[in-house]
């Protein structure tokens, strides 16, 4: 099995690490949820800068922590995603749909 987790690395701030494929995605969806629920901050910060690898699972989950964030009255800024995440969400269109850190 994979190895993933998503973190709180400061207020606001959330840390995708490892591999997110479909064996790791549904228990980051649930971890994820819970986290951006349970911040503090007005905005959230998904730093995938320590993903190492993903398949479109890591840009559904994205796609969620992003619903999920809306729902709580938060912004989302995406920060480091990986050139893989970057390639599916380009080929899939969703590319303008991200928040991605300038």
């Amino acid at each position: 099995m994979s190895e993933a987790r998503i973190e709180q690395a400061a207020p606001g701030e959330l840390r995708l690490v490892g591999v997110l494929d479909h064996s790791t995605g549904p228990q980051l969806r649930e971890a994820g949820r819970q986290l951006i629920q349970a911040s503090g901050t007005a905005s959230v910060m998904l730093d995938c800068s320590a993903v190492e690898r993903t398949s479109s699972v890591g840009l559904a989950l994205l796609l969620a922590f992003m619903r999920d964030a809306s729902a709580a009255g938060k912004s989302v800024t995406v920060r480091g995603m990986p050139d893989d995440m970057r390639q599916i969400a380009d080929v899939s269109g969703l590319t303008e749909l991200l928040p991605l850190e300038a």
